[in-house]
């Protein structure tokens, strides 16, 4: 991108201030999480990642490591497209009955991919099975996610909800985030 992904603007909002605000919605506390001089917004705490360098696992762990809920939230800063609505579903499905036992809520990509960096994690389980994967020298997520209990979300299940065909537009590049912007404008 050439730039902080998470200080890009949308609008009056930065990316994190966009994914925070939608956040809001099952969260009593938003924080970012990386490098020790990557704090990207002085509005929420900065959790240091516990293994720096170790991409989006490390991220993850370290989260969960600060996380003091049940469940936590995790989000990529470059996914601003994310909603409230999305988020209320995917917590919806880990009180229902039927899903008590999961330990991650993943959304399925319209394009058939999982996205881990949009879901939910209960903070128990697999903070363990990160930290085990970690010192195994793993760093993906998909790990993560097959060795624990994951409830995987498919497209049609968060298909009526506003936006749902952009919760994942992944802003990497100069042209995903004039798209995003142009998603947001032509939604008002």
């Amino acid at each position: 991108m050439g730039s902080d992904k998470a200080q890009l603007l949308f609008g009056s909002l930065t990316s994190v201030q966009r994914i925070a605000r939608a956040l809001s919605a099952i969260a009593i506390r938003v924080s970012t999480v990386g490098g020790a001089g990557a704090k990207s917004c002085d509005a929420f705490a900065h959790v240091i990642d516990v293994h720096p360098g170790w991409g989006a696992l490390g991220g993850i762990h370290a989260a969960l490591h600060a996380c003091e809920s049940e469940w936590a939230a995790i989000v990529a800063c470059d996914l601003p497209l994310v909603t409230s609505e999305l988020f209320l579903r995917l917590l919806s499905l880990t009180r229902n009955s039927e899903h008590r036992n999961y330990d991650a809520v993943v959304p399925i990509q319209l394009d058939g991919r999982p996205q881990p960096l949009g879901a939910l994690y209960r903070r128990g389980p697999c903070l363990k099975k990160s930290e085990e994967l970690i010192a195994a020298g793993e760093h993906t997520p998909r790990t993560l996610l097959a060795a624990v209990s994951t409830r995987w979300v498919k497209p049609e299940e968060l298909s009526d909800l506003p936006g749902a065909e952009h919760f994942f537009l992944n802003v990497n590049g100069p042209e995903d985030y004039l798209r995003a912007k142009a998603i947001l404008a032509s939604a008002k």
